[in-house]
């Protein structure tokens, strides 16, 4: 694809800390739709240390971010640090506004458009762990994978990316589309451990992954409320 064929953009925001495939899964889809470009967008214009250290890129920033047609905010442990960050914020609310195709959400990005106002009186979705976090926040926690609510989508865990980008791009450009995009990077999951999901993985394992999420989770409590009381 040309640049030339380029017309609309999906962006991705990029921070320190987040989950990669949370970002990449959906950059692999956008990558493969018909006049469409995925753009990274830092807090600034330095490379930013995903989860694990791989380091990546941005090609905008806030401050200077073109036009977006899809705003989409992955998860990970660097979300803590955007709950309170009024900049950060005011970007994802006004680009929300903006896009044609609204605001999405992958894993715990979810709890930044919770912090923006942007689920209030909306059903969304998150990780399974961050699941309980959501109401503080004005929304209707659900577990499904995929939850689109009017101009918002929101969507669970860290592969869950590639399913959101699936169903928005079947919205956006048609299934046949969408098919063609999902042939391509080949997603035909067949999870090994089928414990995927809390229902369905051991009670031993399900209590170990609890364990050790729990202080994390503790003190990402305390930072969504106090961005409940914000928007109160």
């Amino acid at each position: 694809m040309t640049d030339t064929a380029i017309r609309r953009r999906a962006g991705l925001l990029i921070f320190p800390g987040l989950t990669a495939l949370d970002m990449i899964g959906p950059w692999e889809v956008f990558l493969r739709l018909p006049g469409w470009a995925p753009v990274a967008i830092g807090l600034d214009d330095q490379p930013i240390a995903a989860d694990g250290g791989l380091m990546i890129t941005p090609q905008a920033t806030i401050a200077d971010c073109p036009p977006l047609d899809l705003l989409i905010v992955p998860g990970g442990g660097g979300v803590d640090a955007l709950l309170d960050l009024p900049e950060v914020l005011d970007f994802v609310r006004g680009r929300a506004e903006a896009a044609q195709y609204g605001v999405a959400s992958v894993c715990t990005g979810a709890l930044v458009l919770g912090a923006a106002g942007l689920l209030r009186g909306r059903r969304a979705a998150t990780h399974w762990a961050s699941r309980p976090l959501l109401a503080a926040l004005g929304a209707e926690p659900s577990a499904d994978r995929v939850v689109i609510d009017g101009p918002v989508a929101t969507g669970g865990g860290v592969t869950a990316g590639i399913d959101i980008a699936l169903a928005l791009a079947a919205r956006i450009a048609g299934p046949d589309i969408a098919a063609a995009a999902e042939l391509a990077i080949e997603y035909a999951p067949e999870p090994p451990m089928g414990a995927g999901r809390p229902e369905l993985a051991p009670p031993a394992v399900l209590a170990m992954v609890e364990t050790a999420f729990a202080d994390r989770i503790a003190a990402r409590r305390r930072l969504v409320e106090a961005a409940a009381a914000r928007l109160a």
